[in-house]
């Protein structure tokens, strides 16, 4: 009878293995529990630490008044003539800190400076600012200006997308959520070409987060 060969016997082990009985059933994975342990650290913190890490600047403001001091000097050192707002309780609230803005389109493809709009959320984990079409900022004031500015509440921070997402169920309804929602995590960039770093190359060369502080110390 001719001797096994290396086929032979790997076929052999094959059978042996499939003819035993098959272990336990591993037990069915829960995808409702979250893929992250929740921030050991405040949320507040985590966040400036993740936006600061994929290129934003953050500026913490520990009152409106202190948010009218900040913008006036940033808009003073980037040499910001045409800031454009849109939103009228952003309008309100730079009126009543005597800012100085555009409140409509009046030369706004020619002359966009930077744009200031209000938030959905700030995701701490990842640095991100969730953006939707719902205010009057509309899809391009986010978008369309060179610098990017935003101003947003410590009590908007959540710890990952997934509960941005539940915000934003609970505010519009499921059946009534924005047309469009975005998330802006640092400035807009790409390295398609050539694999050199290029900032501003489908959007805001620059993105500042302005947060006010309404959770108290």
């Amino acid at each position: 009878m001719p001797s096994e060969t290396s086929r032979d016997i790997v076929l052999r082990r094959i059978r042996e293995a499939l003819q035993k009985p098959s272990p336990g059933t591993p037990a069915t994975p829960n995808f409702t529990a979250p893929l992250f342990a929740p921030p050991a650290d405040d949320l507040t913190v985590v966040f400036a630490e993740s936006f600061v890490r994929v290129g934003g600047t953050f500026i913490y403001c520990a009152s409106e008044n202190d948010f009218f001091d900040q913008l006036f000097a940033l808009k003073k050192e980037r040499n910001l003539e045409h800031l454009y707002v849109w939103e009228p309780e952003l309008k309100k609230l730079l009126h009543a800190g005597g800012i100085v803005f555009t409140g409509d389109e009046a030369g706004f493809i020619a002359h966009a400076d930077a744009g200031l709009t209000s938030c959905e959320a700030l995701v701490a984990r990842t640095g991100s600012v969730v953006l939707s079409s719902a205010t009057a900022s509309g899809r391009r004031l986010s978008i369309y200006p060179d610098q990017q500015l935003v101003l947003a509440r410590a009590s908007q921070i959540v710890a990952d997308i997934g509960d941005a997402l539940a915000r934003l169920t609970r505010h519009y309804g499921a059946d009534k959520l924005p047309s469009m929602l975005g998330l802006a995590t640092g400035p807009s960039r790409t390295a398609d070409i050539e694999k050199t770093l290029v900032l501003g190359a489908h959007g805001p060369r620059s993105i500042t987060l302005f947060l006010i502080d309404d959770l108290g110390a």
